[in-house]
């Protein structure tokens, strides 16, 4: 809330009522000077002086409470805005003040009656407008928030935060078409807020218009977010290469693990293999407790024909997730190839732990037990992945069938 600017427009029209009042004028142009110069201190201690003289001087109350917001104490200024309410009712400055007030605190539901009661004094003053939508948009009342919106903007089309809040309202409502111009003009009338079209473009991108997010990220070439957003968003297009750029971007502006993670994903889909590994390096350095890092850097390894270093990063990923069906899977996978029979045979068992076995994982497992000379329950395992397979498999059927008629025949020995 920006209540420096309107503290002296407030305290002059309060002046009157100040001059029908009792209290020493002196004392009273000392305070209104000191609000004036943003003094808060000095203006505090003046009029609670004043409204402790006269408990029924309601601008003594008033002008207390705008020090009371100047110096943060917004408890404090509360109380002493329903007070002036009480000796004042329907004063619009109170009225105003205090549902902003309420706003900043979001006390949503104790806003909404005073910015009415603002709003119905003075449907024709923009800032009530501005802040009853405000108010009923983060109630959920988008709808109303529109009509205020439009109300506000009618009384001054330049009020930036109005544009940007019928924008809001409008995209609330999955009206993405006609909420995209108030953000722009938003922007355009306040460049503070040019940082809202992101908000537009993530709204954009859930809707599958992608085009059009694109264009608005791309008028953030030094927003590392950004220009993430943009990579993961030619990485779902099937463009690594420019992926690629966006995330070397991202992690030029900002080296967190997490952009590169993105730019490594983006080298290994652009076959840059080379380029993502000391990337993954880094990040795994970063956060070894990472799950998903762990098995991107474990994929790239088996990809490679790296068996070992794969099943460490799948191990790890286990052990992080221990009920991922994936990494248990993954580790088996790659611990057949490397030989380590026993270990890939522990990590089926965590499979059928988990109620999780496939047609492959009986596979695997028929391999593994057929590796160990373990004749009959290797048997079993193939017979159990031929009964699963049912033609999905036929290469490894092939297999399953000729190792079957050698294990039963050594079986029936």
């Amino acid at each position: 809330m920006k209540c420096k600017r309107h503290l002296h427009l407030f305290s002059v029209l309060l002046l009157g009522a100040l001059l029908a009042t009792g209290a020493p004028f002196d004392l009273q142009d000392d305070g209104l000077k000191a609000l004036d110069q943003q003094n808060y201190q000095q203006a505090q201690e003046i009029f609670a002086k004043l409204a402790a003289a006269d408990p029924k001087d309601y601008s003594a109350f008033f002008n207390l409470a705008l020090a009371e917001i100047g110096l943060k104490r917004d408890a404090e200024a509360t109380e002493h805005l329903k007070q002036v309410l009480v000796l004042k009712p329907g004063l619009y400055e109170a009225d105003l003040n205090l549902g902003i007030l309420q706003l900043r605190n979001h006390n949503v539901a104790e806003a909404l009656p005073v910015l009415r009661d603002a709003v119905k004094q003075k449907p024709n003053a923009a800032r009530a407008q501005r802040y009853l939508g405000d108010a009923l948009l983060a109630s959920d009342d988008a709808a109303g928030a529109t009509e205020a919106y439009r109300a506000a903007l009618i009384a001054d089309p330049k009020l930036a935060t109005a544009e940007l809040g019928l924008g809001q309202a409008l995209l609330k409502q999955k009206q993405l078409t006609e909420a995209a111009p108030h953000y722009r003009q938003a922007a355009d009338l306040d460049p503070r807020l040019k940082s809202y079209l992101l908000e537009l473009a993530s709204a954009l991108l859930q809707a599958n218009e992608h085009d059009q997010a694109i264009d608005f990220l791309k008028e953030f070439p030094d927003n590392p977010g950004a220009r993430e957003e943009l990579g993961r968003i030619y990485l779902a297009d099937n463009r690594p290469a420019d992926a690629v750029t966006e995330f070397q971007s991202a992690v030029n502006l900002a080296p967190t693990a997490a952009n590169q993670l993105a730019l490594a994903t983006a080298l290994l889909r652009n076959k840059q293999d080379e380029a993502a590994k000391p990337l993954l390096e880094r990040a795994v350095a970063q956060e070894p407790r990472n799950y998903d890092l762990r098995m991107i850097v474990g994929r790239m390894h088996r990809d490679k024909h790296e068996y070992l270093p794969a099943a460490d990063e799948f191990l790890a990923a286990a052990g992080l997730k221990p009920d991922s069906v994936e990494a248990w899977n993954e580790a088996a996978a790659v611990l057949v190839p490397a030989e380590q029979y026993r270990q890939a045979l522990a990590c089926l068992d965590k499979v059928h732990n988990l109620n999780a076995d496939t047609a492959g994982d009986f596979y695997y497992r028929a391999i593994v037990l057929d590796k160990l000379r373990q004749v009959k329950p290797a048997l079993a395992s193939y017979q159990r992945f031929l009964e699963m397979s049912q033609g999905k498999n036929p290469d490894q059927e092939f297999i399953a069938r000729q190792r079957s008629r050698i294990l039963e025949k050594e079986a029936n020995r």
